[in-house]
């Protein structure tokens, strides 16, 4: 049932506090895939002044966002309050020498706790919205891209990478082989998620995709990786209870059948997207057709 892929909110919050911590560390792919997408505004002529990082976690993407646009102003957003800490600096205090420089204009940021299904910022206020594997964390992604266009302005960027459907599929095939409780999360189709950009007003929408596969000496490497992160299975559909010894060893006898070179390895489908909210579009109509139209 699509219930059972439902995220409880609760649970997500609490697992990304839990690993705030243990986060940096793990967070390998994360770190790449931000990366990649950095490397793709080397392509876009776009300077922004507002920038909003949706799912900012400890910070890393929105510190390299300061970096390539030092002169901006960033709204860092996260659901959970643990990774805002994690994220600002331990000295927020000015080193000496830059206290001498009053008209150099610096970069701000601003941390926001709040769910990016429901932003809590003014119509219109950002030129930049970026996300980096964040938006598969969202129970209604058509309602999440209908906020980003509302707090963009006209002629601002999307641009965002999420997981595809097969995401983890080495996993959650291993688990199928034990029972039918939902123990990975449900990832979107390319396809799909480029069609609710237009559906939500957005133009000329870019979509592609990469399969990235990390590999691992243990399935429980795999799983403490995971957990480390904060990427629990936090469904309503998954199993309440322990997974019983039986089961999680048959669950690892079917893993272990897909070693290769000594290695287990773990896929991820990574989807990478930006598109533009387009400019207001111009009057076309003669003023006398308006005035007979009524429009006047």
């Amino acid at each position: 049932m699509i219930y059972d892929h439902i995220l409880d909110k609760r649970q997500l919050r609490q697992a990304f506090e839990r690993a705030a911590v243990s986060y940096d560390q793990a967070a390998v792919l994360q770190r790449e895939v931000c990366e990649r997408m950095l490397s793709r505004l080397d392509y876009i002529k776009h300077t922004p002044d507002w920038i909003l990082d949706m799912g900012s976690g400890t910070g890393y993407g929105s510190r390299k966002l300061i970096e390539r646009y030092p002169h901006s102003k960033l709204v860092a957003v996260d659901i959970a309050l643990a990774m805002h800490l994690q994220a600002r600096p331990s000295h927020p205090s000015l080193p000496r020498w830059q206290q001498w420089l009053p008209l150099v204009k610096r970069s701000i940021t601003h941390y926001v706790g709040a769910d990016i299904e429901q932003l809590p910022l003014r119509d219109a206020c950002m030129d930049m919205i970026w996300s980096n594997l964040t938006v598969q964390w969202c129970n209604d992604l058509k309602q999440t891209f209908a906020e980003t266009h509302r707090v963009l302005k006209s002629g601002g960027l999307l641009m965002f990478s999420t997981f595809g459907p097969d995401t983890l599929k080495e996993l959650k095939q291993a688990f199928k082989t034990v029972d039918s409780y939902s123990h990975i999360n449900r990832f979107m189709d390319m396809h799909d998620i480029g069609d609710l950009l237009v559906y939500n007003g957005f133009a000329t929408p870019v979509m592609d995709m990469e399969y990235i596969t990390l590999t691992y000496h243990e399935v429980m490497d795999i799983m403490r990786d995971l957990k480390a992160i904060g990427a629990h299975n936090v469904t309503y559909g998954r199993q309440r209870g322990l997974t019983g010894k039986g089961r999680w060893q048959q669950v690892m006898k079917h893993y272990e059948s897909l070693r290769q070179a000594g290695r287990l390895p773990a896929t991820f489908e990574v989807v990478y997207g930006h598109a533009w909210k387009p400019e207001p579009r111009q009057n076309v109509l003669k003023p006398e057709t308006r005035q007979k139209l009524g429009l006047e």
